[in-house]
C-alpha cells in the first residue's frame, strides 16, 4: 500500500549509506544530562527515570549525542525484543554510555522516517541474522558495531515518500494515543461511580 503519487522503486541499502556513526565524547562535560533508553519512552535522564543516577560521576567517556540523533540499546524489553533505536528529542543534547551504539540520518534519509522504521519490527530480521547463537548474554544481544552498520533494510528511495510516510504514521499515533487517554478517562469514571 503506497501514496499514489509516488511511483520510485524501494530499495535495499546497507544501515551506513544512510547513517554515520556519532562517536563523539562528552570530553569538555558539554552536559550534564546523564540519558537511557526508555523503550516507550525514548531516551531520557536517568535523574528522571531511575529518581537517581546510574552512570558514572565522570560523564567524560561517554558520548555526547545531539537532539535528532539515534541510538540502539541493544538490551532486550518489553515488546523490543532485538533492543531498542531511540532518537533524541526531548533535550538538546545528553551522555550516553559507550555501550550504545549511536548514529545521525545522512541527508540522504529522512530523520522522521527512521524513527518510525525502527518502531516497527522491520529491522529484527537483520538483527537476529547477526546476532547469532548464543546471543544473550545477561540481557544484552550480542551485536557488533561493524555489522550493525551492515545490516540491509528495505527504504522508500525518494525522500518526499519517507517524509509523508513519517508523517502520516506520527499522526496515527497521536490519535491511537489520544484514544488511549480517553479510554482511561472513562474507566476511571465508571470506577468511581
Amino acid at each position: 500500500m503506497r501514496f499514489p503519487e509516488f511511483k520510485d522503486e524501494w530499495i535495499e541499502v546497507s544501515l551506513d549509506k544512510i547513517v554515520s556513526r556519532v562517536t563523539r565524547k562528552n570530553k569538555d562535560n558539554e552536559t550534564d544530562i546523564p540519558l537511557t533508553i526508555s523503550a516507550q519512552n525514548g531516551l531520557v535522564d536517568q535523574r528522571d527515570f531511575f529518581n537517581k543516577v546510574v552512570a558514572s560521576d565522570n560523564l567524560t567517556n561517554y558520548f555526547l549525542l545531539k537532539n535528532g540523533e539515534f541510538a540502539y540499546n541493544k538490551s532486550y524489553s518489553a515488546g523490543y525484543p532485538w533492543g531498542a533505536i531511540k532518537r533524541l528529542d526531548k533535550y538538546e543534547q545528553g551522555a550516553l554510555s559507550s555501550l550504545y551504539i549511536c548514529f545521525a540520518a545522512n541527508q540522504n534519509v529522512n530523520s522522521d522516517y527512521l524513527v518510525q522504521y525502527f518502531e516497527t519490527s522491520k529491522w529484527y530480521k537483520v538483527v537476529s541474522d547477526i546476532a547469532g547463537e548464543g546471543a544473550r548474554n545477561h540481557g544484552l544481544l550480542n551485536v557488533s558495531v561493524t555489522e550493525f552498520f551492515k545490516t540491509k533494510h528495505i527504504v522508500a528511495s525518494n525522500c518526499n515518500e519517507q517524509q509523508k510516510i513519517a508523517k502520516f504514521l506520527s499522526l496515527l499515533d497521536k490519535r491511537i494515543e489520544l484514544q488511549k487517554s480517553a479510554i482511561e478517562k472513562l474507566k476511571s469514571l465508571m470506577a468511581g461511580i
